[in-house]
């Protein structure tokens, strides 16, 4: 699963993918059919490349990344997340150890409705690239 390109972007809903750099900025372009591209200000913006992000865990952190291939070799479709039990037993599964005290519903329905939207993406059958070297 390739995440390098994928952003999440604070206050705006959906992912993003990474296409460029302006001089006020960086270019997204939505991922949904109509390729809407804006850019985002990195002085009054929030923004997270999904590669990057982890979740809290009770001895560890938990790389989003590897939640999702839990979430992808388990194979079957994700619960609803209007129920809050279902979601927190699909996370024990997807994500054990998790730090349950910490890791609330709302972040659990994000994790899903990203997971809903790459799957359906050419990136999430490629592997992941090695480090840029510097």
């Amino acid at each position: 699963m390739n995440l390098r390109a994928l952003v999440s972007v604070t206050g705006k809903p959906g992912l993003f993918k990474l296409i460029g750099q302006s001089k006020s900025g960086f270019i997204l372009e939505t991922l949904d059919d109509k390729k809407t591209k804006s850019t985002v200000n990195l002085s009054t913006t929030k923004m997270a490349t999904l590669e990057d992000i982890t979740i809290y865990g009770e001895e560890e952190e938990i790389r989003l990344i590897d939640v999702f291939e839990a979430i992808k070799e388990k194979g079957s479709h994700t619960p609803d997340i209007k129920n809050g039990q279902a979601l927190r037993e699909f996370f024990r599964e997807v994500a054990p150890g998790h730090d349950e005290s910490r890791v609330y519903a709302s972040d659990m329905k994000k994790i899903i409705s990203w997971y809903n939207i790459i799957k359906e993406l050419p990136l999430f059958e490629e592997e992941t690239p090695e480090p840029i070297q510097q």
